[in-house]
């Protein structure tokens, strides 16, 4: 934890806040932090900052004089369009493409997605926030991506990958006779990264068909959380 992230109802009116549980313990345990001691703060949605700490226990956290000044980082203007993972990739996976910063993730359902991965709880609203609550504390940031699901596979297609794709560059990730995915791509991105084994034949040539430049990362088969940290660290931003 890089930054301790407060909820904007959290914050007092006299710049003070009240925080336990996971975020109290870390910074008594992890970071140390005594009364006095300055801390990394900023809201959830907002500012950066920093606060002082009046007490500090793994049970309870007392702040005062809360400043929020600094915005964060931008956002790198790439749309990452994820068929849905495992359960514990998406988890991991979505901690870690919150840290690196991407505006938009779109969790898309294609043949070879399991339709119990749409049942899990890793996909309740509580659960998606922890995740992203932990990349953002990661890379001191506090605006999370916006995620969207599209549950069917021929009308993302046809009429909402148009939209995501006007004015940016579309590329679809798969093993084959493509090309080298390029480095340091300016401009807004739409990603397509497929799910373990791939899109079918009939999802390549609809995406194609809706603009998408087919992209590859070499003769490695990759499983989806190696090959979509890699494929955004080539595209920059």
């Amino acid at each position: 934890m890089n930054v301790v992230l407060l909820d904007p109802s959290e914050v007092r009116a006299d710049g003070g806040a009240s925080l336990d549980g996971r975020r109290a313990e870390h910074v008594a345990k992890v970071l140390g932090k005594a009364p006095g001691d300055a801390l990394a703060v900023g809201v959830r949605g907002g500012k950066l900052g920093s606060a002082q700490v009046v007490s500090s226990t793994k049970q309870a956290l007392e702040l005062e004089a809360c400043v929020f000044e600094r915005e964060p980082a931008p956002k790198r203007p790439i749309t990452l369009v994820l068929a849905l993972p495992r359960p514990p990739v998406f988890r991991r996976l979505l901690q870690h493409v919150t840290a690196l910063g991407i505006e938009r993730i779109v969790l898309l359902h294609t043949r070879r997605v399991e339709k119990s991965y749409w049942m899990s709880p890793s996909l309740e609203p509580a659960a998606i926030d922890t995740q992203l609550q932990l990349g953002l504390e990661q890379a001191v940031d506090t605006v999370a991506p916006d995620i969207e699901r599209a549950r069917g596979f021929k009308a993302f297609a046809e009429d909402r990958l148009p939209e995501l794709a006007a004015g940016a560059r579309v590329l679809v990730a798969h093993p084959g006779p493509f090309g080298p995915c390029p480095v340091d791509v300016p401009g807004p991105v739409v990603l397509l990264v497929g799910p373990e084994g791939g899109f079918i034949p009939y999802e390549i040539e609809r995406l194609t068909e809706a603009g998408a430049q087919g992209v590859s990362l070499g003769p490695r088969i990759l499983r989806v959380e190696t090959a979509t940290l890699a494929l955004l660290g080539r595209l920059g931003g």
